[in-house]
């Protein structure tokens, strides 16, 4: 049987993973609440629904891409007051970077109702969302990963189910800390290479063969900081609300981290000279001596 998979928000990711989805042979519904984006998902075959919760209504499998974990939530608070949730059975895939607590509310509540809940972060940026190649980190429990394993097969190259629910937030904000912080470091690294005069090319060549390396250093520079496009389609806004997402986490934990606290200053407006809506890669760029100065 062909599942209908549904996704909600099509930006860069979302849009990415419809048309993965639709190229794959699932019946794919859609919403966004931009005009423009909608349009442009019917150019690709996709079906436009009246809203959100119509794509609940008619789908086995819900993949939400939204901003915020808020949005998440008002996404199934419609879907219940609509009635798209009466008949049990479905599945909701959260891709969003959102949090823990409000991952594991969301699971119960659906739970409740007979439907399964993952929290699903994804690495790979909007080429990974259109190619199926992401990564996923999933929370959740093991029945609902085996009823949406086909849609998480043909969205992500890999698939790594981490523990109960709230668990892929976790990793998710983990794991983007760490890029936060290795984006502030590599870049330092290859402005004191060139200002000794050793060429940031060469320079990654020997960090990237020794212990120094880091997707960063091997992806990130190599691919847009290199040639200066630092059009990675990941925004600066979205590194500043996960370091804030990660230090509230850390806050609730009770885990004490000086570095990241530091490392958030760094990417702050005032600090990076970069607008929410600037690449986060320009923060890496070697010909603006002035960023990370100070």
């Amino acid at each position: 049987m062909t599942l209908t998979v549904g996704v909600i928000g099509l930006g860069a990711m979302g849009a990415g993973m419809a048309r993965t989805l639709s190229g794959g042979g699932f019946s794919v519904q859609a919403f966004d609440l931009a005009e423009e984006a909608r349009a442009h998902m019917a150019q690709h075959g996709v079906t436009i629904a009246e809203n959100a919760s119509a794509v609940v209504a008619a789908c086995d499998v819900i993949v939400l891409s939204l901003p915020l974990a808020r949005h998440v939530q008002d996404i199934i608070d419609d879907a219940f007051a609509a009635g798209a949730l009466a008949d049990a059975g479905k599945t909701v895939i959260d891709t969003s970077t959102s949090e823990a607590d409000i991952s594991r509310q969301l699971a119960a509540r659906l739970s409740a109702a007979g439907h399964g809940f993952l929290d699903a972060p994804v690495s790979g940026g909007p080429q990974g969302a259109a190619t199926g190649s992401l990564s996923m980190m999933i929370g959740g429990d093991a029945a609902a990963v085996a009823a949406a394993q086909p849609v998480l097969d043909a969205l992500a190259s890999k698939v790594i189910h981490v523990g109960a629910s709230g668990a892929g937030n976790i990793a998710k904000l983990v794991n983007n800390m760490l890029v936060a912080c290795h984006m502030l470091t590599t870049a330092e690294a290859m402005r004191l290479s060139e200002a000794a005069g050793l060429p940031a090319e060469d320079a990654l060549r020997v960090i990237n063969s020794a212990t120094g390396r880091s997707a960063i250093s091997e992806v990130h520079f190599p691919t847009w900081v290199l040639n200066n496009s630092l059009n990675s389609g990941f925004s600066a806004g979205l590194m500043r609300k996960d370091m804030r997402l990660a230090l509230e986490l850390a806050q609730q934990a009770g885990c004490d981290l000086p570095v990241a606290r530091m490392v958030a200053q760094l990417w702050s407006q005032d600090r990076s000279g970069l607008s929410d809506n600037d690449d986060f890669m320009q923060i890496a760029d070697l010909r603006n001596k002035a960023k990370l100065d100070g």
